[in-house]
């Protein structure tokens, strides 16, 4: 499992971390069942303190990505599909919610919004 992290990235490394783990996961790079690294091996291998990769050890099973052990370890959950799809439903819809409110209060019409969602979804096809 490789984990790039960027020291001039917006994002703090945990959040880094945990969004990386949870593109693995989506891709089916890392299966339900799948063993993670400890986070004393991840925090080694990428050269950041173990309090980091706690935190997004702690994020990712909040969300339901992954399952820890004591004793055990850490590994991928069979449920966290769907939490990662509701989140990324939630996300889309706050941002949709600010573009629908920019549109109002620029006098940008409903069908003008709906066209350029289309543009954007299709852009990648």
């Amino acid at each position: 499992m490789e984990i790039i992290i960027s020291n001039n990235a917006n994002k703090p490394i945990y959040e880094q971390i945990t969004s990386q783990i949870k593109a693995m996961i989506m891709s089916g790079e890392l299966q339900a069942g799948d063993a993670i690294p400890s986070m004393r091996a991840l925090a080694k291998s990428i050269h950041v303190s173990v309090i980091t990769v706690q935190k997004a050890y702690e994020d990712l099973q909040r969300d339901g990505f992954i399952e820890t052990t004591v004793g055990r370890g850490s590994f991928v959950s069979a449920q966290n599909k769907e939490f990662y799809q509701e989140e990324q439903q939630r996300i889309a819809e706050e941002h949709l919610q600010a573009a629908a409110e920019i549109g109002r209060m620029s006098n940008i019409s409903l069908e003008k919004l709906t066209e350029l969602l289309t543009l954007f979804y299709q852009e990648d096809e």
